[in-house]
């Protein structure tokens, strides 16, 4: 089980690793249950409303902590419950990377998923230095001074922002590691059970087996 040195205060993280996963573009159960949960937040939740949900609030409360200002540089989670709010739910990559970003909505805490083939021990989560940058997905180069950044033996590779192309996930992709940034004092049982939940989803629609699960932090 690979774990993660942090010196980031405000944080708790929770690590769980799936192997044997098979990628798909398509899951049509995963699709369904994704659209009823779409629905459902988009019922109960406004995009003005988003900002005041608990779980969002203590995520900005962990970003200020680092020193960051959420509002522009704005959390994965936040970003994807604000889509679905406006009611575009959300995007279809893949069904490991679908499975990703229905946990996030669900908790409102930021996911991280890295594909463990591209990821080399030790792993830090640290604040970028001058000069760190990687090729974000979906973006050209994202700079990464003063941001919070994982860090592997061959540089900074993901963020509770924005991950690297590196270490996404691919259709070669055979194991991975999902990481959740959950805010300091989060009950340890509540980010269990988002690890298990994420786990037994990828088991349901990917075929993986689970590797081991771990929480790290305050």
């Amino acid at each position: 089980m690979l774990t993660i040195q942090v010196q980031l205060s405000g944080v708790k993280l929770g690590l769980v690793e799936l192997e044997d996963v098979r990628v798909d573009l398509v899951v049509p159960a995963l699709v369904e249950e994704m659209d009823a949960v779409c629905e459902r937040i988009r019922r109960q939740t406004s995009v003005e409303q988003v900002a005041q949900l608990d779980s969002v609030r203590r995520v900005r409360h962990m970003f200020h902590t680092w020193g960051l200002d959420p509002t522009r540089y704005r959390p994965s989670s936040e970003a994807l419950l604000r889509r679905v709010a406006q009611g575009k739910g959300l995007y279809r990559i893949s069904n490991v990377v679908d499975v990703c970003n229905l946990g996030s909505i669900e908790t409102g805490w930021s996911y991280g998923l890295y594909d463990t083939a591209h990821v080399q021990t030790p792993i830090t989560l640290r604040l970028g230095e001058p000069g760190e940058t990687y090729e974000g997905i979906g973006k050209q180069t994202w700079h990464l001074a003063d941001r919070p950044v994982l860090v592997d033996a061959a540089g900074p590779f993901g963020s509770p922002i924005s991950d690297s192309t590196r270490t996404m996930i691919r259709d070669s992709t055979r194991a991975v590691l999902a990481v959740i940034y959950a805010p300091a004092g989060s009950p340890d049982a509540e980010v269990q059970r988002a690890l298990d939940r994420f786990a037994e989803r990828l088991i349901r629609h990917a075929g993986a087996r689970l590797a081991g699960t771990l929480l790290i932090g305050q």
